[in-house]
């Protein structure tokens, strides 16, 4: 008989979370779990990544689906509105007209999937996933609120040990139940997408780097950083992949400090690979990360990584060996972005460290780790 699963989430895209439950349904072995994705909407750059013997319900279709009308559009959108306020109201609703049958585990793979999760009908072992620092969100209310979630929990997995120890260092919380599993990174998947298109940059030395475009991810103060470095002399150009709420205010920005040909937004890529195996250097310039899979991924295309000490980062980069770390401030990442610029036989030596380093990031374990729990709350349900 087959471990059932249930992975609840809101849609696809670009992110960490999708790609982790990404690398979930790759990887669970078929013959020991039975796996469906249940998506609030279906929606996002990633939804067609989803391999095909796996079973997803969706309970409203995404923009992609609807109307290039306007006024139709807004009128399905209302629409898709009102019937997921409905089903968050009366998720023994949801659980009646979709899901239809039990399952031995749900999953939360990330915190907004919490209440979800949490308020299933169905007598299932329940699994959350965390990968935040809390100690970066000012709004304390939405933190407690979170990591009292974190409680009901039959069994939560945590994204790196930082994250997971922060909250004791902050709250005096502990979770007895709950193991630290990094999320795997797949890094010869990457090599091999970084050579799928050619990518030439007009000014190099390049920094590239991708993330979400949110605040604590510190693209203003890194564009600050690079106006900086130009103005002294040192001539360099920073190509950001990723797209978020931040956009059009770095935008705004890189005009005011007239630098928009030199600090390149390039949005979201289904294949960033070649963009970062095509620049010089990577910078993560971030206030606040968990585990980023980006690290071990550019580790593997050997392209020299300055970052944020920041998070689960550390566990990923051996300062000043396979990776340089800076502090989350405007002087300290200027001061190491200065340093790649000016004294080259420090990249150099990261990456050629890094061509060793990759080995720590063991997949195989990571995919034993994450059965070996599953498999651990089906028999506690039995």
């Amino acid at each position: 008989m087959k471990i059932k699963i249930l992975i609840r989430h809101r849609s696809m895209e670009m992110g960490g979370v999708e790609w982790l439950i990404l690398d979930l349904l790759q990887n669970l072995p078929r013959e020991v779990f039975d796996v469906t994705l249940l998506l609030t909407i279906f929606q996002g750059e990633l939804r067609n990544e989803i391999p095909s013997d796996i079973k997803v319900i969706s309970i409203q279709k995404g923009r992609e689906d609807m109307s290039s009308n306007r006024w139709i559009r807004n009128l399905q959108l209302a629409k898709r509105a009102f019937i997921l306020w409905y089903y968050r109201k009366n998720p023994k609703a949801l659980y009646r007209d979709y899901i239809k049958k039990d399952y031995d585990i749900e999953i939360a793979p990330g915190y907004t999937d919490f209440d979800s999760v949490l308020k299933s009908p169905i007598p299932s072992r329940k699994i959350g996933w965390f990968h935040t620092d809390v100690s970066y969100d000012p709004n304390k209310d939405r933190v407690m609120y979170r990591i009292n979630s974190l409680k009901k929990f039959d069994w939560v997995i945590f994204g790196s040990k930082q994250t997971r120890d922060i909250i004791k260092d902050l709250y005096h919380i502990e979770y007895p139940n709950s193991s630290v599993i990094y999320n795997a990174i797949k890094i010869d998947a990457a090599k091999e997408k970084s050579f799928k298109f050619p990518v030439s940059y007009d000014v190099h030395p390049v920094f590239s780097s991708m993330g979400r475009l949110h605040s604590r991810k510190n693209y203003h103060t890194l564009m600050n950083i690079h106006k900086r470095l130009l103005d002294e002399g040192y001539m360099h150009s920073i190509a950001v992949i990723g797209g978020g709420e931040e956009m059009e205010n770095l935008k705004a920005q890189a005009k005011e400090l007239n630098v928009e040909k030199t600090f390149i937004l390039l949005d979201s890529q289904i294949n960033p690979y070649p963009y970062i195996k095509n620049s010089d250097y990577f910078v993560l310039p971030s206030e606040s990360e968990s585990y980023p899979l980006t690290i071990g991924e550019v580790m593997g295309l050997e392209i020299p990584i300055l970052s944020t000490n920041v998070g689960g980062i550390p566990e990923m980069i051996e300062h000043n060996y396979d990776g340089y770390l800076t502090e989350p401030t405007e002087d300290s990442i200027y001061e190491g972005m200065k340093l790649f610029l000016t004294h080259t036989a420090l990249p150099e030596k990261l990456k050629e460290n890094s061509k060793f380093s990759v080995r720590k990031f063991d997949n195989e374990q990571i995919h034993k780790q994450l059965a070996n729990v599953f498999e651990e709350q089906f028999k506690l349900k039995q």
